[in-house]
């Protein structure tokens, strides 16, 4: 990676797109210190500790949230009506069709999306600054003045995000959440390394050691796995169109051992933290103190319930985003075949086959990375300062954006890459 980096900085071009991806990402960071008016900054991370789900988007942004800046909601209602307008391309015809327009739809879909993420992220900052009573002045001018700072914010890391991604190198929304991410890490190994030699606090040498070392797993176990793919192998019969032969190439249909990525992780949390949520509106209720006392995020009932969530998510996206059945049509109309498998039925249950398999790897990979802090926590009575979803995001962003920095490198045939 260092020879890398080094030799794609010899590069004029690139040299800029690194220096522009630094410098969007630097003004973002530097966004993130500017408070929202007429808000109690220490009163929103009380309430905060709360919410179990508040406190996950916490994490998510870099503990904006906790602080109430104009980048609290950070780029969160841009991932949400992203997901709303894929939902709604599938179930509305007219934006089906848009989407299959090519370029020109896509852009008209990208710019709807923005509207939506403007409209969305004023509603959800309304509703954050109510329900977390974040408003000091109690005045309708003020919860529309903090509304408005809130979908501001969100508004510029949304056109920081799409700039990174045109100009710079990486996806720009991935990296603001890596950026996130990776402050919320840093953050957390100051903690670590001050109560370590801190006088003042009972150290936990052995808990240190134990943080570090998982750390390196699970670096380790993320790069290997999402590296990793199986490869089904694709022969093209020769044809002949008009005086020309085409075809007779092998090739192969690559299918990632994680095609789901973080996303089970993210429903999963999300939908465990739900109830908490709720509940702690109503804190003297029964539900919640029987919730409170056998359903802790560090407890053993919740962490099963979670990796069941985690298969049943795992199963579900692979069920909407894979047909095997679709793909086997391609192949036959193409002319294409699997050695020693026939056309048709054949082909599309071989492929279902395979791809069950690999999403059931896929389920039970995720399902251990979601568990090991509890299990570290268990043990060693650490408490981990980042969660495997986080951490999966932040190793699979700087990946990419590893490729993606190869790939400029490959197209200008640069000498020193080979």
């Amino acid at each position: 990676m260092r020879e890398t980096l080094k030799n794609a900085w010899k590069v004029v071009e690139i040299r800029k797109k690194i220096l522009y991806t630094v410098g969007m990402l630097l003004i973002y960071r530097l966004l993130c210190f500017v408070p929202v008016p007429g808000v109690d900054a220490s009163y929103i991370a009380t309430a905060l500790e709360k919410v179990s789900l508040l406190g996950f988007i916490n994490s998510m942004t870099g503990s904006n949230l906790s602080q109430y800046t104009v980048m609290a909601m950070g780029i969160t209602p841009y991932i949400n009506a992203s997901i709303i307008m894929q939902l709604l391309c599938v179930a509305i015809p007219k934006l089906e069709e848009m989407q299959k327009e090519g370029e020109e739809g896509r852009k008209k879909i990208a710019q709807i999306t923005r509207y939506v993420t403007v409209g969305l992220g004023f509603l959800q900052a309304i509703a954050l600054t109510v329900g977390l009573k974040a408003n000091a002045t109690n005045a309708f001018l003020g919860l529309i003045t903090i509304a408005l700072c809130l979908s501001a914010g969100t508004a510029i890391a949304m056109w920081i995000g799409e700039r990174i991604t045109e100009n710079g190198i990486g996806n720009g929304i991935s990296l603001l959440i890596f950026a996130g991410i990776i402050s919320n890490i840093a953050r957390g190994v100051e903690t670590g390394v001050y109560s370590l030699f801190s006088s003042a606090v009972e150290s936990n040498v052995g808990g240190m050691i134990a943080s570090v070392l998982v750390f390196i797993i699970l670096v380790v176990g993320i790069v290997i796995v999402d590296l990793g793919e199986r490869r089904i192998p694709i022969q093209y019969a020769k044809r002949m169109v008009g005086r020309k032969m085409y075809g007779g190439q092998s090739t192969h249909i690559p299918l990632k051992l994680n095609s789901s990525g973080v996303l089970p992780l993210i429903f999963a949390n999300a939908i465990m933290q739900f109830p908490g949520t709720i509940l702690a509106f109503f804190p003297n209720s029964k539900a919640n103190i029987w919730w409170s006392a056998h359903v802790q995020m560090m407890s053993w009932p919740y962490q099963i319930i979670f990796a069941l969530m985690i298969f049943g998510f795992t199963f579900f996206y692979s069920s909407i985003s894979f047909n095997p059945v679709e793909i086997s049509k391609n192949i036959q109309n193409n002319g294409g075949m699997i050695p020693g498998i026939r056309q048709g039925k054949p082909t599309s249950d071989f492929i279902k086959k395979i791809s069950g398999r690999i999403t059931c790897f896929g389920a039970i990979y995720l399902a251990i990375l979601a568990v090991i802090p509890t299990i570290i926590y268990a043990i060693f009575g650490v408490q981990l300062t980042f969660a495997a979803s986080s951490l999966m995001i932040a190793v699979s962003v700087a990946m990419e954006s590893m490729r993606q920095l190869e790939s400029e490198m490959m197209m200008r045939h640069y000498k020193g890459f080979l």
